[in-house]
């Protein structure tokens, strides 16, 4: 590997047996880390893990509200999805929302009591099953190098083109 590519190897444009398998593995893996920890979420508090998302972006937003857009971008959702998840949250009056007054045909997602309440009381218990799912299986180092191929690969990501 070279400093100006990182993860490329030259002359080799499929992965090798190694890799693949190593691949597999961290998917698979990632998988069933992000099942059970939907399926504790879910037991826990009754909110998804889209929930969550929403609940947790609209809580450290400025003044608990984003605009449909906005949000979409942050979590990473094509709008469309967005806007049926947010119908089902609004009906159970876990977020409200409004016109937009400095957009026109714009619309901003507002957080409630209730939809705070809820992400409140998600909150502790979320973080212990990723402590106790996540943290508590690996040493500090891999926590690390775990940060470091998760930046690997966002940077990665980010640089290419969406699609």
């Amino acid at each position: 590997m070279t400093e100006a590519t990182p993860g490329r190897r030259s002359g080799r444009q499929l992965p090798t047996a190694d890799e693949l398998r190593i691949w597999r593995d961290f998917i698979e893996t990632t998988a069933a880390l992000s099942s059970r920890l939907e399926s504790r979420l879910q037991s826990d508090s009754s909110l998804s893990t889209g929930d969550y998302a929403v609940l947790l972006a609209l809580t450290e937003a400025e003044s608990q509200a984003m605009r449909s857009s906005d949000l979409a971008a942050h979590i990473g959702w094509e709008r469309s999805r967005l806007s049926h998840h947010l119908g089902r949250m609004e009906r159970r009056g876990l977020i409200r929302r409004q016109e937009c007054a400095t957009v026109p045909r714009g619309s901003e997602v507002l957080l409630t009591t209730a939809g705070a309440e809820a992400f409140q009381g998600a909150t502790f218990p979320h973080l212990r099953a990723i402590r106790e799912l996540f943290v508590d299986a690996l040493t500090p180092d891999q926590i690390v190098a775990a940060g470091e191929v998760a930046a690997a690969l966002r940077t990665r990501l980010d640089a290419l083109p969406k699609g």
